[in-house]
């Protein structure tokens, strides 16, 4: 009953018409950067072909496409974002569904919107978007990505028609492709420049159209447990997924973003309970967090 009631009446940080310096935030930053590990060398198969620069780590893209096989192993690598996953989809389900106004009750409350899956992988967010009646484009600069999303895509009928690409946001910016909603979650963090990615997002998304962005927040508290604990002590991630120093506050994303024209209206956090295993909404942004813009060309 609480769970459907945070769902209709949403608790976590709502902006609109409020300042998000005035929202309480927890981004205690440490006087300088913890030591990361250092990146892996370039490989140049991934170098970007678009005249639109790219904000794609190469050294990323490489350590990800050296686990693609295990998208679709729930207890694999990719095990925290599939735990993870209901609760991203409650947040986009309930601010989808308020902005375009469609019933957040119904199966398919995405029908006809066409919405793009940013950084999509093997697929596990564009599927349920598909089954809830979205028109989905899933792009990855992951060839191998993409194949795996694809494959298992044609394995059911309602995700059969997910437009994979193996492309960049950039390439489709170039390509002048719009989008009702563009999600990118858990993407930003692995990007070089985050405003030129977020300057693509914003491209990619239609006049008065929706923009989701998830991401962890450069705090001590992130260190502690999305490094330290999640990839060293409990072995939830490969090591290495993440480095401190390239995590954005929400600050910083908020300005960002509405630097590119994306309004932020919707802020909430990702909290894991240990004793049960799962993940839900909070107003705790202090590690995980998630936001909800919408595209406009003129100050409010």
């Amino acid at each position: 009953m609480a769970s459907s009631k945070l769902l209709s009446q949403p608790r976590w940080h709502r902006l609109l018409g409020t300042n998000l310096f005035n929202v309480r935030l927890f981004s205690d930053l440490a006087s300088q950067h913890p030591v990361s590990d250092p990146e892996p060398k370039s490989n140049n198969k991934f170098k970007n072909t678009s005249s639109t620069p790219s904000s794609l780590k190469e050294a990323e893209l490489a350590k990800f496409a050296a686990i693609a096989d295990t998208w679709w192993d729930s207890e694999g690598p990719f095990k925290p974002l599939h735990k993870m996953n209901p609760t991203r989809l409650a947040f986009i389900r309930s601010t989808l569904c308020r902005h375009f106004r469609k019933d957040p009750l119904s199966a398919r409350p995405f029908e006809g919107l066409r919405i793009i899956d940013v950084g999509c992988g093997g697929g596990i967010l564009s599927e349920p978007l598909a089954r809830m009646g979205a028109i989905v484009t899933g792009i990855d600069a992951i060839e191998k990505n993409i194949k795996i999303a694809r494959i298992h895509a044609n394995l059911d009928p309602t995700t059969s028609n997910i437009e994979y690409c193996c492309t960049t946001a950039e390439k489709l910016v170039d390509e002048q492709r719009q989008f009702d909603a563009v999600i990118a979650l858990e993407v930003i963090e692995h990007v070089a420049d985050p405003a030129e990615f977020c300057k693509s997002l914003s491209a990619l998304t239609a006049h008065e159209g929706a923009t989701v962005v998830s991401t962890i927040n450069r705090s001590m508290r992130s260190y502690a447990t999305a490094i330290v604990a999640a990839e060293y002590l409990l072995h939830w991630l490969p090591k290495g997924t993440h480095q401190w120093s390239s995590f954005l506050t929400p600050e910083e994303l908020t300005m960002i973003l509405k630097h590119c024209s994306i309004h932020v209206r919707e802020m909430a956090g990702f909290v894991f309970n240990p004793i049960t295993g799962r993940w839900s909404l909070s107003d705790d942004i202090s590690v995980n967090f998630i936001a909800f813009g919408t595209k406009e060309t003129h100050e409010e």
